[in-house]
């Protein structure tokens, strides 16, 4: 199974969560002081909202879009079928967003931020922020 990932930057979760909640007509999946998340199954989608501001990055608003994807099988064969077309930034069993994952960072040809991710555990803590505004192809912490 795969999810379409968006992650917003926000100044005010509560006035977040209570639109998203609205928007989604349910309450987030997971919801933390600076972070929350809605998976979706209709749109199957992972959405998510955090105060944490980027290196880089502006303050609000679209931060990064993604996909993630269920299998580290899965998350290898789309990165061999990006390889060529975009640089990608490998992170291996990173933490990040309150999860433990596997992921690729990379841009499209117009510098948007994508993350491909397999997530396999939950995490207590936020953990590191992926510096995705640099001039540079993304690359983690």
């Amino acid at each position: 199974m795969k999810r379409l990932h968006l992650h917003f930057k926000t100044d005010d979760l509560d006035r977040s969560v209570a639109f998203y909640t609205a928007l989604f007509g349910e309450p987030p999946t997971r919801l933390e002081p600076d972070y929350a998340k809605w998976l979706l199954d209709d749109p199957r989608a992972n959405v998510s909202v955090s105060t944490r501001a980027r290196p880089g990055a502006g303050a609000t608003g679209l931060d990064h879009v993604g996909v993630s994807i269920e299998t580290e099988a899965e998350l290898a064969a789309f990165a061999e079928r990006l390889d060529g077309h975009a640089d990608l930034a490998p992170e291996k069993q990173t933490q990040c967003c309150y999860a433990r994952s596997n992921k690729y960072w990379l841009k499209d040809p117009h510098g948007t931020v994508w993350e491909l991710f397999q997530t396999y555990a939950d995490s207590e803590t936020y953990g590191a922020e992926a510096d995705l505004h640099a001039d540079s192809p993304a690359t983690g912490p």
